[in-house]
This record gives C-alpha cells, sequence and structure tokens, in this order.
C-alpha cells in the first residue's frame, strides 16, 4: 500500500482516509486528481478486506449453538400457557381469547375476578379486557395497539369452552 499505513480496523481507514484526501485532495497544492483515485482504489480494496475479516471474526466468536437456543421455542412457557387455560376453561360466561402467546378473556368476567387475578392475570383498562402472558415477555415499544392490531401481528384463536359449545348449539 502506497498511501494507507498500519490500518488494522474499519475506524482506523476511516481516519487514515479522511487524512489523505484533506492533504491530496484536488483542490489542495500538493494535491492531484490521480492521488485521490489512487487513494479511493486502496481504500476500497482495505475496506473490503477489513470488512470480511471483521465478520469472519464475529461469526467465530458467536456460538451458533447459544443463538440456536435463544431462537427455540421455549416449551415451558406453553406448559404454563396450558395450565392456566385450563384453570378458566371451567369458567361460566367468559370469551377466551389466545392472541401470540397472551390470553385474554372478556365477557362476565366480575364473578372471576378474584380467581383470575390469582392465576396471575391483570386487568386491562383500555381494552376491558383480562390478559395473561408469562414472564418471558417484555414491552419494547410505548406504542397502544388496539385488540385488532394486537390480533393481525400476532394471530388470534378463540377457545372453545363447554359453555361457548353449549349456547352454539342452542
Amino acid at each position: 500500500m502506497k498511501y494507507f499505513k498500519n490500518v488494522e480496523t474499519l475506524e482506523e481507514l476511516r481516519k487514515q482516509y479522511k487524512e489523505l484526501l484533506k492533504k491530496y485532495h484536488p483542490d489542495n497544492p500538493n494535491g492531484s486528481t490521480e492521488a485521490t483515485k489512487e487513494i479511493n482504489v486502496e481504500y476500497d480494496t482495505l475496506f473490503k478486506t477489513l470488512k470480511d475479516r471483521h465478520e469472519h471474526n464475529a461469526s467465530d466468536t458467536t456460538d451458533n449453538n447459544t443463538d440456536y437456543n435463544n431462537m427455540k421455542y421455549d416449551f415451558s412457557e406453553d406448559e404454563k400457557l396450558r395450565e392456566v387455560l385450563q384453570h378458566i376453561v371451567t369458567m361460566e360466561n367468559i370469551n377466551i381469547e389466545i392472541v401470540g402467546c397472551w390470553i385474554w378473556v372478556d365477557g362476565n368476567t366480575y364473578e372471576h375476578k378474584d380467581s383470575l387475578k390469582a392465576l396471575g392475570f391483570k386487568w386491562a383498562r383500555e381494552k376491558k379486557k383480562w390478559y395473561f402472558h408469562t414472564e418471558a415477555f417484555r414491552k419494547r415499544s410505548k406504542k397502544k395497539l388496539s385488540m385488532d392490531d394486537i390480533r393481525n401481528y400476532y394471530g388470534s384463536t378463540e377457545v372453545q369452552t363447554e359453555a361457548t359449545k353449549r349456547l352454539k348449539e342452542a
């Protein structure tokens, strides 16, 4: 390399590039178009080399098994949701909806209020529904979504209880 010296990182490359352009730019007395072109060719070559090295090192340091484990479906969360569903399926006059990994309950819930609280349900005042989710969920946004937005985003399923089956049959 004619212009770049001892460049080990992309940050060093960018820093030297700026300095070289200041020094060899055609508008400067010591600069020329040819020098600027040579600097740009060297920069492109070094950039590709350092970027490839950085990506290669990054892939070596990440444990692919750990990444896979972080992405795997957590069946213990599923078990907890099923356990909660087993408790509320027998409640009368309520509607149960699973949206993503949340359970939403509405209908005539006043008589079941204490039971829902004991199971870990919380009241969503704006939606006028009870909801349950496992501790794995952490809200990342302050954006407020309607129930329709949430359903469209995560998908939803209504749970058929014995009481709702009887009502539909009648």
